[in-house]
């Protein structure tokens, strides 16, 4: 599995920037979960919106402790 080496989030003036930076540092990992669930057996599809579903109620949850 790819190793995932998270850096720190854009400070000055490429904060304006820190979605498109999450969303570089993610990419990689996201496509190897994708590819060995493709290979073992999943759809796509399924695999994909499981992690949007996933990520979603993470963030819901998150925001319930707020």
């Amino acid at each position: 599995m790819v190793k995932f080496n998270f850096d720190g989030p854009p400070v000055g003036d490429d904060a304006a920037d820190i979605s498109a930076a999450c969303h570089r540092q993610f990419l990689p990992l996201i496509r190897e979960v994708v590819r060995d669930g493709v290979a073992a057996g999943w759809s796509e599809e399924d695999i994909l919106l499981t992690l949007v579903e996933l990520a979603w109620a993470l963030y819901e949850k998150r925001r319930g402790e707020l």
